[in-house]
């Protein structure tokens, strides 16, 4: 295994994985992207007092193509029981934040991360994993989450389509999330909306098309 610095790798071969559970090594993300593809390099920034990785990484493919495919097929699965996110580490905008943030009220309890980014995902491009909001002693969720895309074009086409669909088994409300630290204002204003449409990322089109939904049944194994 190696570890290079940042300057030393082919960024279009590199993919940012993210969401990583403290137990992660640089071993076992090498193993696990390995199914996609050979691995040149694997790094894991660490703290340098404690010397723990921060929750992320980077993995370098001999080619763009397999960065691509581990891209497709990596993305959400679990390691450690938490969903990993990963993308292009020359795209990575994981700090970038234009406000098309939306709020998913009534969900169902089984409803998890992967089924929220899978469903969402067809409107646009989503900057961050879903974010349930769960209980911290059992891990339950509240019955209301958080997605945040790139664009307003996608959280507007998000609004329309899901409002009232059903999600497994009951209809979920969905709106823009409120402003943090704000007096009740919530996000899409045109304010913010100016401002994204000067941001690359407002550029960006997800190549899925967005047709017709129908009601998402939750699989229940015994």
């Amino acid at each position: 295994m190696t570890v290079g610095g940042v300057e030393e790798r082919n960024q279009d071969a590199t993919i940012y994985v993210g969401g990583l559970d403290e137990k992660t090594t640089e071993s076992i993300l090498w193993e696990l992207f390995l199914q996609a593809g050979p691995v040149v390099n694997v790094h894991m920034p660490k703290d340098r007092i404690t010397m723990q990785h921060q929750g992320y990484g980077f993995v370098e493919f001999m080619t763009e193509e397999d960065a691509d495919y581990a891209m497709r097929i990596m993305n959400m699965i679990k390691l450690f029981g938490k969903p990993i996110r990963v993308n292009k580490a020359s795209a990575n905008q994981k700090n970038l934040d234009i406000g098309a943030n939306i709020f998913i009220g009534n969900l169902d309890p089984e409803v998890d991360e992967k089924l929220l980014y899978d469903t969402f995902s067809a409107f646009g491009v989503i900057l961050q994993t879903p974010k349930i909001m769960r209980d911290p002693e059992t891990g339950n969720s509240k019955g209301y989450a958080f997605i945040n895309f790139a664009s307003f074009e996608a959280s507007d086409a998000a609004i329309e389509a899901m409002n009232g669909q059903y999600l497994c088994n009951r209809a979920i409300t969905i709106s823009y999330a409120f402003k943090k630290d704000s007096k009740g204002e919530r996000h899409g204003s045109a304010a913010e909306r100016l401002l994204a449409a000067q941001s690359p990322l407002s550029q960006v089109r997800n190549p899925q098309s967005v047709g017709s939904f129908y009601p998402f049944f939750c699989m229940h194994f015994s």
